[in-house]
């Protein structure tokens, strides 16, 4: 698979997600998920991305999303990068950090 044709899901709608969203355009992210479907849907009209989750885990088991952009705050960093590698995805987290 060359890069261009990895189909990207990003993971949050907020400051971060935007700029994301802004510098990858048109067409790099697939679909993008937020806690509420308003705010994903209404994230998604405005970068021209065709799909909204409701929910994290919805991005997550979306089979056209081959890897997803974490763009949650720090303290979700690490939950949500090992979700996002349990269901097979490919994920990009700035500071994946975690604890044992």
């Amino acid at each position: 698979m060359a890069a261009n044709d990895v189909r990207w899901g990003l993971m949050a709608t907020g400051g971060i997600a935007a700029v994301m969203a802004e510098a990858a355009r048109p067409g790099r992210f697939v679909a993008v998920a937020s806690r509420a479907e308003d705010r994903a849907r209404a994230f998604a009209d405005k970068y021209g991305i065709a799909r909204s989750h409701g929910s994290y885990q919805a991005l997550l088991d979306d089979p056209g999303v081959d890897a997803v952009y974490i763009a949650l705050p720090d303290a979700q960093h690490s939950e949500w990068t090992i979700k996002a590698l349990q269901a097979d995805k490919h994920a990009l987290c700035e500071k994946p950090r975690g604890r044992r």
